[in-house]
C-alpha cells in the first residue's frame, strides 16, 4: 500500500501521465493478476482508510473519522485472525494509526507520517522507541520487508503488509531519482482550469488548489522566494529546512545539483498568473512522478525475491494506495473530495492459478472489503460485525448476481488542512449523490469529538492553525450535487435540481438514508 498514489500515476490504467512516466513493475503486477477499475475508499484520508483496511469496518464504525485521532482497538484486527489461525504476520512502513500494531508477529513502522531522508522507526517490543535509520524511506522499508521474508518461520503461510510513505505530500524523491522527468512536459488535465460554476461553496472554499494553496517554498522547494515578513513563508521554510536538515552530504549535493540552478532559473524568469500556475504543476509531476520511480523499483524487488526464492506461485499479491490523488484535474492536489479522482483508487491482485492473468474487474469494490478478502483467502469465517465483502468472488472475472450495485462515502475531516468541507454520499455504477453540510469555520470545532478535546492532537492541531488564522469564515451548509458518470464522467455538470433529474435523485437519496439508517451514522 501506498500513500496517496493516484491511479493516474500507473502506466497499467493508460493515463497520459503515465505514459510518460511508466511503472514497469506495476504493470508486471497487473499483466499477471487482475486489475480494478472501480475500487474505492470509504474516507479518502490516510489514516480513516488505513482503519477501513486493517477492521474491514466503516470510519463511523471503526472509529477513525478524522486523520490524528480515532480507531476503536478494541474492534477486531484482521492481522489478529491471521495470527491465531497460524500465518506469520508483519507490517513494515507507515502504520499512522495511534495504537500499537496489534495481531502482528513483527512490526518496523515509520514515526507518524514518516520522512524520506534518513527516517525513524521503531519496532517489535519497542513501540514508541524510535531510531534514525539512514537512507531513503522507500528503500529502507523494502529492505525491512525482504529481511522479514528472509527470517520467517519457513514453516508457516505468513502476511506481510509493505506500506510505503511515498508519494505522500512533500514529493521528495530518492536522490538517484532526484531530476529524472526534467525537462519532461506532462499535459495539463483537461479539467485543469475548471472554475467550479455548477458546483456548491464547498468547491470555491477548498484550500488545495495548486494555483493558490500549492506552496514555493515547501511543495515546490524554492526556499529562496522566502518572504521573512510572512508568517506562512516562515513557517513553510522551517518546514522545508527540517526535511532537509535530515540529508547527509552526498544526500545533499544530489539535491543541490538539481534544485538550485533549476530554482535560479525559475527566479529569473519572474512568472506570474497562468505561467506560474503551469510551472508549478509541472514541477510538482515531476517531483510526484519520480517518487512513483522508487516504489515501482521497490515492487520489482519484491516480486523478484518471489519468484527466486519459488514463492511467486503461491503468495497472493495486492498493490494498492489508501485513496486517490488530485494530479491537477480541477486545478487540485491532494484528496478529501468524493469526486472521482480522490474516491477512487488503484487496485491491482495477483494470485496465480486463480485470477487470469491480464485479467480486469469493473465490479464496485471499496477498501472495507480488504480485510474480509484477506481472510477469505486464508480460510478464516468473517466475523459477524465487519461491514466489508470477500473479492474472492469476483477473480472469476464475472460478479454474482447479488453483488453491490452502490457505495457509501463519508469524509469528516473538518475545519482542518485543506478546509475540504464535511460531506457523504451515494455512487452507483452510473450517479453519484453528495451531500455537503455542517457548519463552517470554526463553528465547526463544536461538532467534532477531538478537535474539541483539550489535549489531543487535534486540538492541538486546532489550535495552531487557528493561531495562524488559517481557517475562513464559510458558511453554514446543506446541499447536494448529483452527477451522470456516463456522460459527465469528469464531474463538471452538476445536475442537482435540474429539469428531469427529480426521479433519480429520489432513488439515490433513499439509497443513501438506507446506509445512514443501517450504518447508524449520527452526524445529522
Amino acid at each position: 500500500m501506498c500513500d496517496d498514489h493516484a491511479m493516474q500515476a500507473i502506466s497499467a490504467y493508460g493515463s497520459p501521465i503515465s505514459k510518460l512516466a511508466p511503472t514497469p513493475n506495476i504493470d508486471r503486477l497487473a499483466r499477471r493478476g487482475m486489475l480494478f477499475n472501480s475500487a474505492f475508499v470509504e474516507n479518502s484520508l490516510s489514516s480513516p482508510s488505513r482503519a477501513c483496511l486493517i477492521t474491514g469496518l466503516y470510519s463511523n464504525q471503526n472509529g477513525q473519522r478524522q486523520l490524528l485521532e480515532g480507531i476503536d482497538s478494541t474492534k477486531t484486527f484482521f492481522s489478529e485472525l491471521l495470527q491465531q489461525a497460524g500465518y506469520e504476520t508483519g507490517i513494515v512502513g507507515k502504520w499512522h494509526l495511534m495504537c500499537e500494531p496489534k495481531g502482528f508477529d513483527w512490526y518496523h513502522i515509520l514515526d507518524d507520517q514518516g520522512t524520506y531522508y534518513n527516517p525513524t522507526f521503531c519496532s517489535t517490543h519497542h513501540y514508541k522507541q524510535y531510531r534514525k535509520e539512514e537512507g531513503y524511506a522507500t528503500d529502507l522499508i523494502t529492505e525491512h520487508a525482504i529481511n522479514f521474508l528472509d527470517h520467517r518461520d519457513k514453516n508457516k503461510p505468513f502476511c506481510l503488509l509493505v506500506h510505503h510513505k511515498a508519494p505522500h505530500r512533500n514529493w521528495m524523491p530518492a536522490p538517484k531519482n532526484i531530476g529524472k522527468y526534467d525537462g519532461v512536459v506532462f499535459p495539463l488535465p483537461k479539467t485543469f482550469w475548471d472554475d467550479y460554476s455548477t458546483r456548491g461553496s464547498a468547491a470555491h472554499t477548498q484550500n488545495m488548489n495548486i494555483t493558490h494553496a500549492m506552496e514555493l517554498i515547501q511543495d515546490l522547494k524554492v526556499p529562496e522566494m522566502m518572504d521573512t515578513t510572512k508568517a506562512q513563508d516562515r513557517f513553510s521554510y522551517m518546514c522545508l529546512m527540517g526535511e532537509l536538515g535530515r540529508l547527509n552530504s552526498e544526500q545533499r549535493i544530489a539535491w543541490d545539483k538539481y534544485y538550485m540552478p533549476r530554482n535560479r532559473k525559475f527566479i529569473e524568469a519572474h512568472l506570474t498568473g497562468k505561467e506560474l500556475t503551469k510551472w508549478k504543476y509541472e514541477n510538482y509531476i515531476r517531483d510526484y512522478m519520480a517518487v512513483i520511480a522508487s516504489v515501482d523499483e521497490s515492487v520489482g524487488k519484491l516480486l523478484d525475491y518471489l519468484e527466486k526464492n519459488g514463492l511467486d506461485k503461491n503468495t497472493i499479491i495486492v498493490y494498492t494506495s489508501d485513496q486517490g490523488f488530485y494530479l491537477g484535474e480541477h486545478g487540485w492536489f491532494d484528496k478529501r473530495f468524493m469526486y472521482e479522482e480522490s474516491m477512487h483508487t488503484p487496485l491491482i491482485i495477483s494470485y496465480p492459478g486463480h485470477i487470469k492473468e491480464g485479467s480486469v474487474c469493473n465490479s464496485l469494490v471499496q477498501n472495507i472489503d480488504f480485510a474480509p478478502t484477506f481472510l477469505s483467502l486464508a480460510g478464516i469465517k468473517q466475523p459477524k460485525e465487519m461491514t466489508g465483502r470477500s473479492l474472492e468472488s469476483l477473480f472469476s472475472g464475472t460478479a454474482p448476481k447479488n453483488w453491490r450495485k452502490s457505495l457509501y462515502y463519508h469524509y469528516y475531516d473538518y475545519p482542518t488542512f485543506h478546509l475540504v468541507r464535511k460531506h457523504d454520499g451515494v455512487r452507483t455504477e452510473r450517479y453519484k449523490l453528495i451531500h455537503f453540510y455542517g457548519k463552517g469555520g470554526i463553528r465547526a470545532v463544536s461538532e467534532n469529538k477531538y478537535q474539541n478535546t483539550p489535549g489531543t492532537r487535534e486540538n492541538n492541531l486546532f489550535k495552531k492553525l487557528s493561531a495562524a488564522k488559517y481557517f475562513h469564515n464559510d458558511p453554514d451548509i446543506n446541499y447536494y450535487e448529483l452527477y451522470d458518470l456516463k456522460n459527465d464522467p469528469n464531474e463538471l455538470n452538476n445536475i442537482y435540481g435540474k429539469k428531469g433529474t427529480d426521479n433519480i435523485f429520489n432513488k439515490l437519496k433513499k439509497k443513501l438514508n438506507c446506509y445512514r439508517k443501517n450504518l447508524k451514522i449520527d452526524e445529522y
